[in-house]
């Protein structure tokens, strides 16, 4: 992928900034340390012994011992005066030189800020036009936080080479053999992964690389292939376009990138039923070389990278996911063990060593930013921490190879799209502040007869067959509710779930426009959004809603997932073959 210049953060103040990070606390007291009390400049000491000595009466109003001259102690005031004087200098020379040294590492803090920065690789967060957009705030104004998290099988570099092999593959473009959505509820209090295994055949979207070569689309390819055709944008692109999920930010690391941070955080703790070998044999060759004894072992290094990329071993792409998610969910463990992101010197190891192994999607192309998202982050509990990997089946053309999506993946989708949790272990959702349910005073909806309202027909949006006439269906059914200025659009426009779009523009009265047409139908407030590029109020019928004409919102459980989709797992069963007894 090409690798952005880094934007910066401007000429704003450093220290300041860098205290509104968490950054260099420490530097902040120091003037404190100097007998600067009542003030953090340390140039103001002089000034405040001034003061202090004028208030005692050892000098006059301009500094001199005046006041003192004409008494029968005048000569010794004065040689108290000098020696007062003398002190004041050191003081003052003492002030001036602790100034300098502050301002010598401030700028120095401000330096290591700016070689951080220095350290991301950015690219642009999409690479196509999935038509996803990103969901409708909450009565709190806060939005869920989807985040795409991507393991390239690079071996570009020797360090890649000499960690994953295939030396032959160094000029070869990686493909994304790790792909996980992160997805963090808009309260912040529970947090899900959801993999899908590689070689899961999907419909990839027009893609476009940094570099303008255009990829035209295909739905007969493994999604590990997106990364091949535009970069981490298209997988992204490509992930929107197969959940309906508007996903915030794109994260890469390849394996020399698992390795360094597996080691800064002291190892991340896994677990095996028994021992285990993951070698090649004469059915099957290659295997990640994993060899474990039985139970829990802390893995760092190249052994946290075979960990990583065991398959045969745990018997399946899928029990891989569900393995990698243990990984994960034993790094988070470790991480909040450690106070990573209160203890200052940990959370300077991790953005060194962090700034520099991963690469990132645009909006987070700062150390500002990903230290902000560290930060939504941190307050998740591990046990709201649901792993998911979507069920699967053969896929006809390749079965032996390549596998399909399930039906019953819809439903985590749809879960996402709702931010319904994806665990059980949540309380009730807490009563809503009073005057919380908008920051500023809503307007009222148009009569709707004056609304214009565009249908569009949307329910191929799960590679389905479109409901023929659905548009035009729905727009009979709001000219019979009053909407009398509803038509259809010719271009049908795919789309997992139906939205009531309205200009951006149009602010308040535009929502609650969209507000009107959406109780109408009997849809919820959450398919109401903004979108800066229409022109006028527009009704996406999605392959939510293929029939009737009140919309009928499905079901939807906290943490009722379809079969086989949860697999959290305290230790992994290691298939019979790859056993290893602890010796040979």
């Amino acid at each position: 992928m090409g690798q952005n210049s880094v934007r910066r953060e401007g000429t704003q103040p450093s220290v300041p900034h860098a205290r509104d990070r968490g950054w260099d606390d420490e530097l902040h007291g120091a003037g404190e340390a100097t007998g600067a009390v009542g003030t953090s400049d340390p140039a103001a000491v002089p000034a405040q012994a001034g003061r202090a000595a004028r208030r005692r009466g050892t000098t006059g109003d301009d500094g001199s011992a005046a006041s003192e001259a004409g008494t029968a102690g005048g000569r010794a005031a004065a040689r108290r005066k000098a020696k007062k004087d003398g002190k004041r200098k050191v003081l003052r020379w003492s002030a001036i030189g602790v100034s300098v040294l502050i301002l010598g590492t401030a700028g120095a803090g401000y330096a290591y800020y700016q070689h951080l920065n220095g350290n991301i690789r950015s690219g642009d967060r999409a690479g196509g036009d999935s038509g996803v957009k990103k969901a409708a705030p909450n009565a709190l104004g806060d939005t869920p936080l989807n985040i795409l998290l991507i393991g390239s099988d690079s071996r570009a570099s020797d360090a890649n080479v000499a960690l994953g092999g295939g030396k032959d593959l160094r000029d070869d473009k990686p493909r994304a053999d790790v792909q996980m959505l992160l997805h963090v509820s808009a309260d912040r209090q529970n947090a899900s992964l959801i993999s899908i295994p590689r070689d899961t055949v999907v419909k990839i979207p027009d893609c476009k690389g940094e570099d303008g070569t255009a990829y035209p689309g295909t739905s007969d390819r493994p999604i590990n292939e997106t990364l091949t055709r535009g970069g981490p944008g298209c997988t992204l692109t490509t992930w929107e376009t197969l959940t309906g999920v508007y996903i915030d930010h794109w994260m890469m690391v390849d394996f020399a990138g698992v390795v360094a941070m597996a080691d800064e955080v002291g190892g991340v703790p896994v677990c095996v039923t028994t021992g285990v070998h993951d070698k090649s044999t004469a059915r099957v060759k290659g295997g990640s070389g994993l060899k474990l004894p039985e139970g829990t072992t802390e893995v760092k290094g190249e052994q946290a990278l075979q960990w990583l990329r065991t398959r045969h071993a745990f018997g399946s792409d899928q029990n891989r996911a569900k393995a990698q998610h243990m990984y994960l969910n034993g790094m988070l463990k470790k991480l909040q063990q450690q106070n990573a992101w209160t203890d200052t010197g940990r959370l300077m190891g991790l953005a060194e060593t962090g700034t520099k192994a991963l690469q990132v999607s645009d909006g987070l192309d700062t150390v500002a930013k990903l230290f902000d998202l560290g930060m939504q982050l941190k307050n998740v509990k591990v046990d709201r921490l649901s792993t998911v990997t979507i069920p699967t089946d053969p896929y006809p053309p390749n079965p032996d190879a390549w596998l399909k999506p399930k039906a019953s993946a819809d439903k985590i989708w749809n879960m996402l799209r709702d931010d319904v949790a994806l665990d059980k272990n949540g309380d009730k959702a807490p009563a809503k502040p009073a005057g919380s349910a908008s920051a500023t005073p809503k307007a009222t909806a148009a009569a709707p007869a004056a609304l214009a309202v565009t249908v569009v027909n949307g329910t191929d949006g799960n590679d389905e067959p479109p409901v023929e006439g659905r548009a035009k269906d729905i727009a009979e059914a709001l000219a019979g509710k009053g909407f009398t200025q509803a038509g259809t659009s010719k271009d049908p426009k795919p789309s997992k779930g139906t939205v009531v779009a309205y200009p951006k523009a149009a602010g308040d009265q535009g929502r609650a426009d969209a507000e009107s047409v959406a109780a109408a139908l009997g849809l919820p407030p959450s398919t109401v959004r903004a979108d800066a590029n229409i022109q006028g109020l527009t009704l996406v019928v999605g392959a939510d809603w293929r029939e009737g004409d009140t919309y009928e919102k499905p079901k939807q459980e906290a943490g009722d997932l379809p079969e086989g989709a949860d697999d959290k797992a305290s230790c992994m069963e290691v298939y019979s073959v790859y056993k290893w007894d602890g010796k040979s």
